[in-house]
């Protein structure tokens, strides 16, 4: 399995977190950690999660603020991790927006199939649909459904724009040449002084760089053509 699924472990002792990361390594996920609750909006303000382990006891922001304000702003799969059983405090996380929880001490089988069901709602289920959505630091691509994300908010692109930016997220690595890019997305030749691939990438980059201006995501490779930005 790709490791396309993205999984923020938010726990600040160490041994725990780095077993869960482990573990969810072992099992085709892309694990991040995080230690403290502050550590973990500030991951989560850069996008590309799927899903967010949140353990409650956290130094600075607690697991109940850190979950308080994911709610404020996305609808991404949060499964709570307590030491807490008392069932009053369960009914709490469930309102304040937990989509599930375990508590420690937690059998690592359950926390998987607890992980998989919550992917699987979301329409991030890593089996059936990790070959139709495409990830690029947190620039995601629904192919099923012709979505664009990113930093969490959505992409309005045209048919051309949507088609070339896939094309270079699958194959971010490659340096596609204007030749390339036309002839694989309009099915034609390519006329060299046709301003036609420019004026896309540059209707791309403007749109992302409204929601996301920090970061590069298309980098021009001067004299050959364009490729994904490392």
């Amino acid at each position: 399995m790709e490791k396309n699924i993205k999984i923020l472990v938010v726990e600040d002792d160490n041994d725990i977190n780095k077993m869960i990361c482990e573990l969810l390594d072992q099992n085709g996920y892309s694990p991040v950690s995080a230690f403290s609750g502050t550590e973990a909006l500030m991951h989560l303000d850069n996008g590309g999660f799927h899903l967010v382990l949140l353990d409650l006891m956290l130094p600075g922001k607690s697991g109940d603020l850190v979950l308080s304000e994911i709610r404020g702003g996305s609808q991404i799969p949060v499964v709570v991790i307590t030491a807490i059983g008392a069932k009053a405090s369960v009914v709490s996380l469930l309102k304040l927006g937990a989509n599930d929880y375990i508590v420690k001490p937690f059998d690592n089988e359950e926390l998987l199939a607890r992980i998989a069901v919550q992917l699987r709602q979301s329409a991030y289920d890593p089996e059936q649909r990790i070959q139709k959505i495409l990830t690029y630091k947190d620039l995601v691509l629904d192919l099923e459904r012709y979505d664009a994300m990113i930093h969490n908010q959505s992409l309005e692109l045209s048919k051309r724009e949507y088609e070339i930016l896939k094309l270079l997220m699958e194959n971010p690595r490659k340096v596609f040449t204007k030749n390339n890019l036309y002839e694989s997305i309009w099915n034609s030749e390519f006329l060299g002084d046709d301003n036609t691939i420019n004026v896309h990438i540059s209707n791309i980059r403007s749109k992302i760089g409204k929601i996301q201006p920090s970061i590069q995501y298309i980098k021009t490779v001067w004299g050959i053509g364009y490729k994904m930005q490392e």
